[in-house]
């Protein structure tokens, strides 16, 4: 086979960590590919910190991002850039991850210019076009024109069945976050301890890791999800509830104005993917809306409460090591008092984690040489 130009789209911190592992595979065989490696910079700061830490670089920065513009600016904005991209370089196949505006983009840019799009992390479904909203759309659109579709899990093989993709454009390979998680070295996570000391942040068996940004959960929702955690922290004032505190205006005001002068509530800027790991690994408890933390977290043992009223990550559901809890202010309450009323050692979960076992990257590289052979 030909060494072929394999351009790597992605804009997101979660696109960093889930395609890191494959782009430094991709790299493991120099003789078969060239990689290009394309940072949209739809979040600039969060992407390029975490590709940094991967030992990575990006080859092109879009800067495709605009304080306060709408969606449809922003998709018009990286379909132009990514044009120039297909225009001045020679692409035989480019990579997507999850569901995002930039997967949208890279996959509309591929196939206006006829090359093969692999998509890793295909077939997530919640079937509600606007829970999640946008990304509900954008990974179904993705897949009507990915050449190779990389599923986590059976489940996600059998929505895109259902939605009559192609059998043979479909490969059950596990979620590469479970890669990302096994790149971490002892001397990193020791780093990272460090950073919460010099917080003067405990983290220890009374830790409750939260974090909230998801477009839906913004307005009334985020007031609800806030209200818990202030009975929560007034409950339990012996443990300590550390909030990642999203950029977004939507979230970011009012958590600082109502959570911002409570002892035991630390309120911290987006972490670096290390730092977070860390909190994952150590915490008692995990209230999120992320996506990424639900397919992590069960690495961890860490029950995790999803403050979704719908996920496309049921797997975890049905494992038992997580539960849907949405913005409603009594399923949090009933269901973290559960948890935070048990020493920490109990509440450890022994449920193998559903969403893959460390080797995807490798898998994933193996069906790409397969494709162009």
């Amino acid at each position: 086979m030909d060494k072929k130009n394999i351009l790597v789209i992605f804009g997101t911190r979660p696109e960093v960590i889930k395609l890191a592992p494959v782009i430094l595979e991709l790299k493991r065989h120099p003789e078969l590919y060239n990689v290009i490696v394309c940072n949209t910079e739809q979040q600039k700061e969060l992407s390029n910190q975490t590709l940094a830490y991967f030992g990575l670089k990006a080859d092109l920065n879009l800067d495709c991002m605009r304080p306060n513009q709408s969606l449809l600016e922003i998709q018009t904005r990286i379909l132009t850039a990514l044009n120039t991209v297909f225009s001045n370089n020679k692409i035989d196949a480019s990579i997507v991850q999850g569901d995002t505006m930039t997967v949208l983009c890279g996959a509309l840019a591929s196939f206006y210019n006829k090359v093969p799009l692999f998509h890793v992390e295909a077939g997530l479904r919640s079937y509600d076009i606007y829970e999640p909203f946008p990304e509900e759309v954008m990974r179904q659109m993705t897949s009507r024109v990915a050449q190779l579709n990389f599923a986590p899990t059976q489940k996600n093989k059998d929505a895109l069945l259902k939605e009559n993709i192609s059998e043979d454009k479909i490969f059950v390979v596990g979620n590469t976050v479970i890669d990302a998680l096994f790149c971490l070295s002892e001397k990193t996570l020791a780093e990272s301890r460090k950073f919460f000391e010099e917080k003067d942040i405990k983290v220890n068996d009374k830790t409750v890791l939260i974090t909230a940004h998801r477009r839906e959960n913004h307005g009334e929702r985020i007031d609800k999800i806030i209200d818990a955690i202030k009975f929560l922290a007034g409950k339990y004032n012996d443990h300590t509830f550390v909030i990642p505190v999203h950029p977004n205006p939507n979230v970011k005001d009012k958590i600082h104005s109502r959570l911002g002068n409570y002892q035991n509530i630390k309120l911290l800027t987006p972490l670096d993917y290390p730092n977070l790991v860390y909190l994952m690994k150590n915490a008692k408890l995990i209230l999120t809306d992320s996506g990424g933390i639900q397919e992590e977290a069960p690495s961890f043992g860490c029950p995790t409460l999803v403050m979704r009223y719908e996920t496309e990550r049921q797997e975890g559901i049905d494992a038992g090591v997580s539960i849907l809890v949405g913005a409603d202010y009594n399923k949090i309450i009933e269901n973290s008092e559960i948890i935070l009323a048990k020493d920490f050692v109990s509440t450890r979960l022994k449920a193998v984690n559903p969403y893959g076992d460390g080797t995807s990257a490798k898998k994933i590289v193996n069906i790409i040489t397969n494709y162009f052979n």
